[in-house]
């Protein structure tokens, strides 16, 4: 996912600088060239050794290391980077770098810096409240660097509030989103529906599928890892929201219906991956219902077709994407919805075919447009995801600006 980016990573003393040698070997395993630069203080919490074993780079701490392999090395390394973290960030090194002190290896490369920097808070809950600290952070935020507000809990010191420092997985998140993609989709905004809707029996019974949400989680996650602003309207799955992305949480198909009506507004692109209930009890019980000797019927209702509806509001300038999952005649049901629906775009998968079914992490899909045909290779559904985007994105330019390109 990171092949061929170089990521720096900044480490102070505080306590939780043993946390960045997980989000080293996370970013290495990623495919990133990581380098670590600590300062004197971060050597007393977590050895050199520890990051160089696991970058395979040397941990630079003296800013004067005649050893280290890059000429001038505050200068060239930090402008090889793609991008710089320091986590966890002291109360010192943010003072530092609010008013351009340069006085050790660390905040002489980040001032010589040229890649997007990202800076980690961690410290007592009374120190990052401080209104010196806090004015610091303010000035880092206006010299364009990015800063990650920690979390909340109970720290080290034993005091519990704000100031923890981001679990592993939130800050290698960040560093994905920052450089793993280009912003192809910047300044667009993307609506993406996912997962099953549940039709209520009784308290204690519904109607569902087995959608798990997968597909629509990996495209609202690409989406934003390729700069949209993506909200995710999402039925019930079990499986973790994606990073940075707005997520509304909803039950039915009426709950979903509504949710999409209010959204679509302000969407660029409408991507339905939802699997929707075409059905609904006409009754809902307030108690539970008591089995008996008998058989029973339940009665049921249409829901609201949610993609047709999307299909007729849509401006002129929107791009419409439906799903549409069949057992036979995969192609020509599916150009059926694409006209029926008033949809730009199908993606068309068979349930019947191996690996692209519901659960699972790959899909095999066909992208329908009025003038085109793709049938796509068994891929990862983040892969998958992307196809879809780049794929939206050229309709969206023929729509918008008359070119065919898939960036811009």
């Amino acid at each position: 996912m990171l092949s061929g980016k170089t990521v720096v990573l900044g480490v102070t003393g505080s306590i939780a600088a043993y946390k960045m040698a997980n989000v080293a070997s996370a970013l290495v395993k990623a495919g990133a060239d990581v380098h670590v630069v600590c300062t004197e203080n971060a050597t007393n919490f977590i050895h050199p050794i520890t990051f160089e074993t696991l970058t395979n780079h040397k941990c630079l701490v003296d800013t004067f290391d005649r050893n280290f392999q890059f000429h001038v090395a505050h200068v060239s390394l930090s402008q090889a980077a793609d991008v710089m973290l320091i986590a966890p960030a002291s109360a010192n090194i943010i003072g530092k770098l609010a008013h351009g002190i340069a006085d050790d290896m660390l905040s002489t490369m980040a001032l010589a810096a040229t890649c997007p920097i990202l800076v980690a808070p961690a410290m007592n809950t009374h120190m990052f409240e401080n209104r010196i600290v806090q004015d610091n952070i303010e000035k880092l935020k206006q010299y364009g660097i990015q800063v990650i507000e920690p979390a909340s809990g109970r720290l080290a010191c034993g005091d519990v509030g704000k100031g923890k420092l981001p679990e592993e997985e939130r800050l290698v998140a960040y560093i994905q989103k920052e450089i793993q993609c280009q912003k192809d989709w910047a300044g667009r905004r993307v609506l993406v529906t996912a997962g099953p809707t549940r039709e209520k029996i009784d308290p204690v019974r519904f109607i569902s599928n087995h959608s798990s949400g997968k597909m629509g989680y990996a495209i609202a996650r690409a989406a934003m890892l390729r700069g949209a602003d993506v909200t995710l309207i999402s039925g019930p799955v079990s499986i973790p929201e994606p990073p940075f992305v707005h997520v509304i949480q909803i039950e039915s198909a009426e709950d979903m219906y509504r949710a999409v009506m209010e959204q679509m507004e302000t969407a660029d692109v409408v991507i339905k991956a939802a699997a929707v209930a075409d059905y609904t009890p006409c009754e809902t019980s307030e108690e539970k219902i008591k089995k008996s000797d008998q058989d029973l019927s339940i009665a049921l209702a249409r829901t609201k077709d949610i993609l047709k509806a999307v299909g007729e509001k849509k401006r002129d300038d929107q791009v419409v994407c439906g799903f549409s999952m069949e057992t036979s005649n995969l192609v020509e049901n599916s150009r059926k919805k694409l006209a029926s629906k008033n949809c730009d775009l199908i993606v068309a998968n068979s349930l019947k075919e191996a690996g692209a079914g519901f659960g699972v992490d790959t899909n095999r899909i066909t992208l329908i447009s009025p003038d085109r045909t793709e049938e796509l290779e068994l891929m990862s559904k983040e892969a998958a995801g992307h196809q879809i985007l780049d794929r939206a994105l050229e309709i969206w330019h023929q729509k918008n600006d008359g070119s065919t390109r898939a960036g811009v």
